[in-house]
């Protein structure tokens, strides 16, 4: 019997894997379970490719069905996996104490995100005292075009990256003043380079204005990105006082602890 190529059987075992952390990406990133026919329809996958697939993360517990039966959500080992992962993130260890210093100053929402592909990634949130709260949550992503944090990164890589990434985003209306083309955006980033920090005016969320900047790694490559997300009627008059002047400190402070940690300062991706 002829035994399948090595090169092929990797290749078709990586196109499954892509199927199941598709499909699990879809279910997280919905508000409410999703059927069988759902998920063929988002994810472009034949019917009966999803039901396979779908069969296989709800025997490995990474998926579970609803109390309905009809549909899928998230599973406990998956929940129990991302809680670990959370717990020991080097990066959030390292950085946790600045940001809840910077949330006590601004008495704004402190987030920490770090990059996924065309994304970014919170890890950490910490909320304003005000009883206004944003949708945003750990584990949630944004769009790199539409929010502080993504053009902050973005203006920190070199050029022939960063020119490569903003052609290769999607780029999705959120408001009336979210960027929708690579040109207005690079346009947007080269400001960031320039100045050192970043807006979200009200393009991800009506009503929310958010100012970013970079987490530095020890060979000053980008490895994050803070925002400090505010309430437009409510902004504070010097909004470089109050936001900017300490969102600054705060990523050059962690950036310095970045440096001064060996198993940090060594490694190629922070996490």
């Amino acid at each position: 019997m002829t035994q399948p190529h090595s090169g092929t059987a990797k290749a078709t075992g990586t196109a499954a894997f892509s199927k199941f952390i598709h499909l699990l990406q879809l279910v997280a990133d919905s508000a409410e379970p999703l059927t069988i026919p759902q998920l063929a329809q988002l994810s472009g996958y034949p019917r009966s490719t999803v039901y396979r697939s779908v069969g296989g993360l709800v025997s490995e517990g990474l998926l579970v069905e609803s109390l309905n039966g009809e549909a899928y959500q998230l599973g406990p080992r998956l929940v129990q996996l991302a809680s670990r992962s959370w717990d020991r993130s080097e990066l959030r260890l390292v950085s946790v104490q600045a940001l809840q210093a910077l949330r006590d100053q601004t008495n704004e929402t402190v987030h920490l995100a770090v990059p996924s592909g065309d994304r970014m990634v919170y890890i950490e949130k910490l909320e304003s005292t005000s009883a206004v709260r944003m949708a945003s949550y750990i584990g949630s992503s944004v769009s790199m075009h539409s929010s502080s944090v993504g053009k902050a990164y973005l203006a920190a890589l070199g050029e022939p990256e960063r020119q490569a990434l903003i052609n290769s985003l999607s780029y999705e209306r959120y408001t009336e003043n979210t960027v929708v083309n690579p040109t207005q955006l690079a346009e947007q980033v080269n400001t960031v380079q320039q100045r050192g920090w970043s807006v979200d005016d009200e393009e991800n969320e009506a009503g929310i204005y958010c100012f970013g900047a970079v987490i530095l790694g020890a060979k000053q490559q980008p490895v994050a990105a803070i925002s400090v997300s505010t309430l437009r009627f409510r902004q504070a008059e010097d909004p470089m006082q109050a936001y900017v002047k300490p969102l600054l400190e705060t990523c050059k402070k962690i950036s310095q602890r970045i440096a001064q940690s060996p198993a940090l300062a060594d490694s190629a991706h922070i996490w």
